[in-house]
């Protein structure tokens, strides 16, 4: 396998059917069929669980987080309840690895660097995981590993509706309040350069060479990994 990163952008999809396409990206890789590989994209709005949620970080009930028209769902991923939403760019690398701190940490850098070229200063706070702006948190990240590779990965705010998460208990830190790219620079239509803008910070991290696909061929890929068909490895 050839040190790429294969980028896809899959637009707007719901929860579920991001979760379905990691799950067989991953066996893929897994697999070592297809490279390491990042979806970029947006989910129809949804509230996630991760595997420290307590009831408390939905305060007022998931039925009345559903009458407002937002999913809430279980995950895999680490962390507790965080928002996605339509104007939030959530990026899902699905890569090899054997250290998840410091991958964690790559993660962080790629969504820092990314910052920096809208001359924003993003940066880590000691203790938590995520990327803020001061005392205002921009991005979140949450992982799972299964057999040394990655799904899940990180939520950065570029132009979305902030209010769902003053709905919530974001990622379970009390008092914790959201900013954006917009309102830190109010500059619209941003989404199609900072999702660039990711991929590359990221290729760079993880220090692979980056190679844009079509959601068509990572799918292709995934299907004939699990028919165990010879064109699962890509030439």
């Amino acid at each position: 396998m050839s040190a790429e990163l294969w980028v896809a952008n899959l637009g707007r999809i719901p929860y579920a059917d991001g979760v379905a396409i990691q799950d067989s990206l991953r066996a893929a890789r897994q697999a070592d069929a297809v490279p390491d590989l990042l979806l970029l994209l947006e989910h129809d709005p949804v509230y996630t669980k991760g595997r420290r949620s307590e009831p408390a970080d939905l305060p007022m009930g998931e039925d009345w987080y559903r009458g407002q028209g937002i999913e809430v769902a279980e995950t895999s991923r680490g962390g507790r309840v965080t928002y996605h939403g339509p104007g939030q760019l959530v990026g899902y690398p699905i890569v090899r690895v054997t250290d998840v701190l410091e991958y964690v940490r790559k993660l962080e850098r790629a969504v820092i660097r990314a910052f920096a070229e809208e001359r924003v200063e993003a940066e880590i706070r000691p203790g938590l995981t995520g990327v803020w702006v001061g005392e205002r948190k921009i991005g979140s990240i949450g992982v799972h590993v299964s057999r040394g590779v990655t799904m899940h990965g990180l939520a950065v705010n570029v132009d979305c509706d902030l209010q769902p998460f003053e709905w919530i208990v974001p990622c379970g830190i009390d008092g914790v309040r959201m900013t954006s790219l917009y309102v830190e620079t109010r500059r619209t239509g941003a989404m199609p350069c900072f999702r660039k803008r990711i991929a590359w910070q990221l290729a760079e991290q993880l220090g692979l060479r980056q190679r844009i696909v079509s959601p068509e061929r990572l799918l292709s890929a995934a299907e004939a990994a699990a028919a165990d068909t010879p064109e699962a490895v890509p030439a």
